[in-house]
């Protein structure tokens, strides 16, 4: 006999756990299935563990310059089992949290590897090998996604690590190798160069963090070799050749090829959805290049079949995810005035040091799209704040549409920006000009007026700056 429910749930990951929540305050019946562990990568393995680890990085630094602020520590060190031991601790706290949101809000969550038999219907696999029939009008496929790997740059968990090998490493390398400069790639740079490691980066395209607006790349990229990093961008690894506990790489750069002998190679290239062995294909679901084809709402085509977070692509963000699993329980439920989520209004943030934070357009994609814009720009050492805190290293900079003052975009580098973008994010949704933004009051003394002399800047009436 199948058991029956409203709503199952594909996946415990952050869009898949968010949406099942979601729908059981809605009323309905739900059952959530994961193969591994609920709150998914970013949970167990990304987002969460990650901070911690930076976290420890970041104490660390600061202890080495205790002097700069008046205190005396004899001797700073680190113990890397310990720094991982915090790091799965805490993610094995978040996982069960999950499960007692799951207790308290009657959601049946079904340990198993999950496949769709047919419309209505999904079959799941259990560690005992038994397989259960679960039917519900509707489906939310949530199974994230997981490292891209090339045919030449491929991980052995040994030399070569993805971000799981790299959160639980067999070794502290002396010397580090990363391919690519996005969010993971810089993130783990920045942690394995705090404790010490000799760390470059390979970026194929012409600067670190391309996805960011270039005033912003650029001024991180001279912070991450002020710290002792080296920066490889329009390069690319051609080959890896494993030895006994070493790795060549060959980078090419310009037609010119280079070998550089490291201790281990992190891959950081991008991710694909987990689209395989799922019966897309058997119900019609269409996927393109890896990742599931949907609508606004998360609709597949296939009625019924809804897919949200990374398994339907970009932004790859735990907070896209959720947000999309509610607006796909909530569409499903038929609320009235429901809005399509607005992608350009998704934060993004690296948690390297310093720090980046953005939403909306950049500069030059604003530009792209034919806005006349005005640019603000204010400096961190221009803030009292920022100095007492011993932080002077970061800007903020906010782009208008000059014709109608509406803000485009906001980007940041430097000390907590990651807790700062959320105040221009919610400026975004609410459709805020710079007049509003002009008339809000910061309190002193914050980082958060550093925001507000971006905009006044913008407008040529910055006061510190």
């Amino acid at each position: 006999m199948a058991e029956s429910f409203d709503l199952v749930v594909i996946g415990g990951g952050p869009g898949g756990y968010v949406a099942a929540i979601r729908g059981a305050q809605m009323g309905m019946k739900v059952a959530c299935v994961e193969r591994e562990h609920l709150g998914g990568i970013c949970l167990n393995w990304g987002c969460i563990p990650t901070k911690a680890l930076l976290r420890s990085a970041e104490v660390l630094h600061l202890a080495k310059h205790a002097a700069d602020y008046g205190l005396k520590i004899d001797k700073v060190d680190f113990d890397l089992d310990a720094i991982v031991k915090r790091s799965r601790g805490v993610a094995k706290q978040m996982n069960g949290g999950i499960k007692s949101l799951f207790k308290k809000n009657k959601v049946t969550h079904i340990e198993g590897e999950a496949k769709i038999a047919s419309k209505g219907k999904v079959a799941v696999k259990g560690k005992d090998g038994k397989t259960t029939e679960l039917t519900a009008k509707d489906v939310i496929i949530a199974t994230g996604a997981r490292a891209r790997e090339l045919p030449h740059l491929k991980a052995d968990g040994e030399l070569v690590w993805t971000y799981k090998h790299a959160l639980a490493p067999n070794t502290m390398p002396k010397k580090l190798l990363v391919i690519g400069s996005g969010a993971i790639g810089i993130e783990f740079a920045s942690f394995f160069n705090e404790l010490g490691s000799d760390v470059t980066v390979v970026e194929m395209m012409d600067r670190v963090l391309p996805v960011e607006d270039a005033d912003i790349s650029k001024f991180a990229e001279k912070s991450f070799k002020k710290q002792g990093m080296t920066i490889k961008t329009k390069a690319s690894v051609t080959e890896l050749k494993k030895g006994k506990d070493s790795v060549t790489c060959v980078v090419e750069t310009d037609g010119k090829k280079e070998e550089i002998t490291v201790d281990r190679v992190i891959i950081a290239i991008g991710i694909t959805g987990n689209v395989e062995g799922l019966g897309l294909e058997d119900v019609g679901i269409k996927v393109d290049r890896g990742h599931i084809v949907t609508n606004e709402w998360g609709q597949t085509g296939v009625d019924g079949f809804w897919a949200i977070g990374d398994v339907a692509g970009a932004p790859w963000l735990a907070h896209k995810a959720s947000h999309e699993g509610i607006v796909a329980v909530e569409k499903i439920n038929g609320v009235k005035g429901l809005h399509p989520m607005d992608k350009g209004n998704i934060p993004g943030c690296t948690y390297c040091r310093p720090q980046v934070a953005s939403v909306g357009l950049t500069e030059a994609k604003a530009k792209e799209q034919g806005y006349e814009v005005r640019v603000g720009n204010f400096p961190f050492i221009g803030n009292g704040k920022a100095v007492a805190l011993g932080e002077p290293e970061g800007m903020v900079k906010t782009v208008f549409d000059k014709k109608t003052g509406e803000l485009l975009g906001a980007h940041m580098v430097g000390a907590e920006v990651t807790e700062l973008i959320q105040g221009y994010a919610v400026a975004r949704t609410l459709e805020t000009t710079e007049q509003e933004l002009m008339h809000t009051v910061f309190p002193h003394p914050t980082l958060s007026e550093m925001m507000h002399e971006s905009v006044l800047d913008a407008y040529g009436k910055a006061i510190h700056f």
